[in-house]
């Protein structure tokens, strides 16, 4: 989510939004900001990658936040996902399983 405003231009949207399913849960975070070229996204997700080093400095950040968003995710038996081109913004969604006896889990009554 800091992402998002980070890259977001002053003033710009950023949505956030839940979908479910019986299996699983994802939340999208949706920025209209500077997006990221196709050639960075597998990258993006490393320690300490930056795309633009020279904007780095200028907004901050250490480069690990979506390294460790990854570990979590993944720890937890999830994904997490990009979409994006340069200049339309982007689109990080992470997808969780359900956890198994929870409300709206396969076999429970909604």
């Amino acid at each position: 989510m800091s992402n998002a405003v980070r890259y977001s231009p002053d003033g710009g949207r950023v949505d956030v939004t839940l979908t479910e399913s019986a299996d699983e849960v994802a939340i999208a975070f949706t920025d209209r900001g500077i997006g990221i070229d196709p050639s960075e996204h597998r990258a993006i997700f490393r320690r300490f990658y930056r795309v633009d080093p020279a904007r780095s400095r200028a907004s901050g950040g250490t480069g690990l936040g979506l390294s460790i968003v990854t570990h979590v995710v993944h720890d937890h038996r999830g994904d997490i996902s990009l979409d994006s081109e340069l200049g339309r913004g982007a689109t990080f969604t992470i997808t969780l399983p359900r956890l198994p006896g929870s409300p709206h889990s396969k076999g429970m009554p909604t």
